[in-house]
């Protein structure tokens, strides 16, 4: 049993989120859903010990509530570094793992929201890093530093091209250099997933941006190769 008057929001209050809860399990009352998004996630992307305990409920409306799934999507994306929220975090385990299966069988339906879907699922997976980065792969681009040389690379993947460059902000990027992307039998772990799970719904674009973003780029100032996406998360992870 949540103990509300503990589980304040983050506007201090700890009386308003129970009760809108309370106002959306009876119906899909839109007033209530936009107050509680603006007490349970603050713009600057910080979660509060109410976001956390509402998170079983709003789980539990997801499977027929778009908005539900979608607040406690941005609730999780938050929780990276769980602001204090530690504990609370871990007493949800059983409504994570079922938003899993939830988000799972979305993204499986093939939904015009898929991208966001996936890096929800992305959160639930504790991958806060690449939830919080990735992209359709029209447009996209990460700043990396050589492992090698230390100069900060531009990696593109996108319209754009694919490809590894020194940002110059007069002349653009310049000096590129192709990427190599990752055969689909060398990804490992959560790329491997990211990739398998792409390909499996039918998201071609994503999967063909996931080799590149897991493959290598060459250093255009020292020319050594390294792996993008490790380079990437070591810069990027959270410290949980």
């Amino acid at each position: 049993m949540v103990n509300w008057a503990q589980m304040y929001d983050c506007h201090g209050d700890v009386d308003r989120v129970p009760e809108l809860l309370a106002r959306v399990e009876r119906e899909d009352d839109a007033e209530a859903w936009g107050e509680m998004g603006y007490r349970l996630v603050l713009e600057c992307h910080l979660v509060f010990p109410a976001s956390i305990a509402a998170l079983p409920r709003l789980v539990r409306l997801a499977s027929q509530s778009a908005r539900a799934r979608e607040l406690a999507g941005a609730i999780v994306r938050c929780a990276a570094g769980h602001q204090g929220c530690d504990d609370l975090l871990a007493g949800c385990a059983d409504a994570i793992a079922e938003f899993r299966e939830l988000l799972d069988r979305h993204l499986r339906s093939r939904p015009d929201d898929y991208l966001a879907t996936f890096r929800d699922l992305l959160a639930v997976e504790e991958q806060y890093h690449w939830s919080a980065v990735l992209g359709d792969f029209a447009d996209d681009f990460y700043q990396v530093v050589c492992p090698h040389c230390t100069v900060e690379v531009t990696i593109a993947i996108g319209g754009y091209g694919r490809y590894s460059a020194i940002r110059d902000w007069h002349l653009g990027d310049v000096d590129r250099r192709g990427l190599r992307p990752a055969s689909p039998e060398d990804l490992s772990g959560i790329g491997r997933w990211m990739y398998e799970t792409a390909v499996r719904d039918g998201e071609g674009v994503l999967a063909d941006g996931i080799a590149h973003l897991f493959g290598q780029a060459e250093c255009p100032r020292c020319a050594s190769v390294f792996n993008i996406a490790d380079e990437y998360a070591a810069s990027n992870r959270p410290v949980m």
